[in-house]
């Protein structure tokens, strides 16, 4: 909610000169269901399957393997070596696929 701190603040005499039905217009404000959606902010998020994408570029910085990483040989997803569950050779497996 905006606050405008320019405003006059009300005193106490103020506060007190409030009626019984404006306070409770006000609740009843602010507790309508109604909810403002921008659908064409909505539509723009939305990706639909098989899009073409050609036109779009991916500024991504790829970091090689570091040397406290390895490689699952299941997920093939690359992972610390606190997460390898066991290794024998080049078969190593993380703990989620282990």
């Amino acid at each position: 909610m905006a606050t405008d701190y320019d405003s006059p603040r009300k005193t106490d005499d103020d506060l007190n000169e409030d009626s019984l039905e404006e306070l409770k217009a006000r609740r009843a404000d602010k507790l309508s269901g109604t909810v403002d959606v921008d659908e064409a902010d909505l539509a723009e998020s939305l990706e639909l399957p098989g899009a073409d994408l050609s036109n779009e570029e991916l500024s991504v910085r790829v970091l090689p393997r570091q040397a406290d990483e390895f490689t699952c040989s299941r997920c093939f997803l690359v992972h610390h070596r606190s997460q390898l569950a066991s290794g024998k050779g080049n078969q190593l497996v993380c703990k989620e696929c282990a």
